[in-house]
């Protein structure tokens, strides 16, 4: 046996009888030659560490738009700590450890410049609307790889779409994504928060941090051991009651306190704007467009619109405040 071989027969040993074997994948949409060191997950990993989109996530706002201090997450390191939870929670499990972490690597690979008030302003103009997940999905079947997309199991797919907590994921390795992201973004947008003394541990709610914990680090610990607790042995991912229930009152609690209308928003306004005036400048200068874009709606089954949606939503915060710049601020006369 290869090397490849003796790791899907350890997956048949050892993995939970619920979790999602690499011999067990309905496969790639283009059929291809099996590795003989990596299985189908792991190779779907690789791909998407290894694309443009994730590289250019290091360069998209999490929640603070380009914060000065380095120790603010952006979108790279949000996706990278979701993974690392994801992956604690599916090797605890015995579940599929290559599946969650490929799933955790591509969830956010669609998202706009300027975190979710970037997506909500293309959802608004976009006569097909928007959705970051989709656009993750849309990543990897279309854009990436020259246009050709980055062939990955359906699995994979399938939990990329479903990521968020509207989404029905179809393997368990899915579902502990869908939950990872959730646990992440709360941790460290509070931490963030925290360091920008925006919030406050005293003033958060008790009834919260009661069950959660009274420090960044315990209720993290908490929420994750609450998941492998209740999902041991069980045919669906699970969190305690109380503890889901203070996990989405905390979250409340930051939509209210940090998500809206706090200074980490201040500026949000005039990102909205930015994105809102980069779409109706390149819907009525189409041929502004880079080729590429302008390649598949020549092709066919692509409109005008989800060609701009695609350009702009690969931007990263840098760049788009450079293209909007060069489009609407005039420049000083040299001589």
């Amino acid at each position: 046996m290869n090397i490849r071989e003796m790791t899907e027969v350890n997956e048949i040993k050892f993995l939970s009888p619920f979790a999602c074997r690499s011999t067990e994948s309905q496969g790639r949409d283009v059929p291809e030659d099996e590795c003989d060191i990596r299985t189908v997950f792991q190779r779907d990993r690789d791909r998407i560490l290894h694309c443009k989109a994730f590289r250019r996530l290091k360069r998209k706002t999490q929640v603070f738009l380009a914060p000065e201090g380095d120790h603010y997450r952006t979108r790279l390191t949000h996706t990278l700590e979701v993974s690392q939870i994801a992956r604690t929670i599916a090797r605890a499990l015995r579940m599929n450890e290559d599946l969650t972490e490929a799933i955790a690597l591509g969830h956010d690979l669609g998202h706009t410049p300027f975190g979710h008030c970037g997506e909500r302003v293309l959802n608004e103009v976009s006569e097909e609307g928007f959705s970051h997940s989709r656009q993750s999905l849309r990543v990897v079947e279309k854009l990436e790889n020259g246009g050709q997309g980055l062939n990955l199991t359906r699995e994979v797919r399938d939990g990329i779409l479903n990521h968020s907590m509207g989404g029905s994921p179809s393997t368990m390795e899915g579902k502990i994504v869908r939950y990872a992201d959730k646990m992440a973004y709360i941790h460290h947008d509070m931490d963030d928060a925290i360091r920008a003394g925006i919030l406050t541990e005293e003033g958060l709610p008790g009834e919260f941090t009661n069950v959660l914990g009274h420090s960044i680090k315990e209720r993290l610990d908490v929420m994750i051991h609450s998941i492998i607790a209740s999902s041991l042995n069980q045919s669906s991912i699970l969190m305690d009651p109380d503890v889901e229930d203070a996990m989405f009152g905390l979250r409340r609690y930051m939509f209210e306190n940090l998500y809206k209308g706090s200074a980490a928003k201040a500026e949000e306004g005039k990102a909205e704007e930015l994105v809102r005036r980069l779409y109706f400048y390149y819907m009525d200068h189409i041929e502004s467009l880079p080729e590429e874009y302008l390649d598949r709606v020549w092709a066919g089954g692509e409109t005008w619109s989800r060609a701009v949606c695609d350009y702009i939503s690969g931007m990263t915060d840098s760049y788009a405040i450079h293209v909007y710049t060069e489009l609407f601020v005039p420049k000083a006369w040299q001589y």
